[in-house]
């Protein structure tokens, strides 16, 4: 199964310096959320696909028309916490105000009930498994947090299980949705997201698309190439922020047009629970 999601936070949204991290900020920066929210609404049109959405609860509460128009399209409305801090800078009671909060947001705004779940920058590592247990206390079934690889803002080198699973904790059973990897030359990549998507070569990313799992996700300043280009990114993080905008949307358009893709829902919905794997963090 190909499963599309998107986390929508606006272009600015980048935890990759100090003053795009703080949200006092963030009322300074002109919003681009409008229009790159038309431009993925008309991607799934075109192609008639479905996605999961990862909303912030503060895009929702400055933009309600936008998170009502998600549910009333019939797409699933998720949460990716209220203000997009990395879970491993915050203590567990931070943390679960946060996302409590924003799942009030957004189950106000559809009328529906908030069952998933994506931590901002994937920002669960093996120090911050906590969350896991705050999210089943909040009535949140399954995860999507976990990207099994190294990266700046989190990731777990070591995890190498690529399919869903479930967790096992202290109350119950949470399903986990991991980011997918392939192979490429006898090393695990990851390209079904974000910058990953934007540098490779279309010719790649359709030879690695027949894995029976692919986690896909895109945020709307994947698909802006007009968006302004912050100041303070180290080189690193520019060209990661940066790289391949001019041609995204055209990529994931005849990417979901050669391959089926489906929500989080459906995908929840195929999986026989019963005969995946449990995981215990230790």
């Amino acid at each position: 199964m190909k499963i599309l999601t998107f986390d929508i936070e606006d272009w600015f949204h980048l935890l990759n310096n100090p003053y795009t991290e703080n949200p006092v900020n963030w009322d300074s920066f002109e919003s681009r959320i409008e229009r790159n929210m038309q431009t993925i609404f008309d991607l799934l049109d075109s192609t008639d696909t479905s996605a999961t959405f990862f909303c912030l609860g503060w895009i929702a509460e400055r933009y309600p028309h936008i998170i009502r128009e998600i549910s009333n399209r019939g797409f699933e409305v998720a949460s990716h916490t209220y203000s997009h801090q990395l879970v491993f800078k915050q203590s567990p009671d931070v943390f679960k105000e946060d996302v409590y909060r924003s799942v009030c947001v957004l189950e106000d705004l559809t009328g529906k009930k908030v069952i998933s779940f994506r931590a901002p920058s994937f920002s669960l590592t093996q120090n911050s498994t906590w969350l896991l247990d705050i999210l089943l206390e909040l009535g949140i079934q399954n995860d999507a947090s976990l990207f099994p690889s190294r990266r700046s803002n989190g990731g777990m080198s070591n995890f190498d299980i690529s399919n869903p699973f479930r967790i096992n904790l202290k109350d119950g059973l949470l399903k986990e949705f991991p980011v997918s990897k392939a192979s490429v030359m006898k090393q695990k990549v990851v390209y079904s997201g974000g910058g990953y998507f934007r540098l490779c070569p279309y010719s790649l990313v359709k030879s690695l698309s027949n894995q029976k799992y692919i986690m896909s996700y895109f945020h709307p300043r994947d698909f802006d190439y007009g968006q302004p280009v912050l100041d303070g990114l180290s080189t690193a993080n520019r060209f990661k922020s940066y790289v391949g905008l001019r041609t995204c949307q055209g990529k994931l358009h005849r990417w979901l047009s050669e391959f089926d893709f489906i929500d989080l829902r459906e995908a929840d919905n195929l999986i026989d629970w019963n005969k995946t794997m449990q995981y215990e963090f230790k």
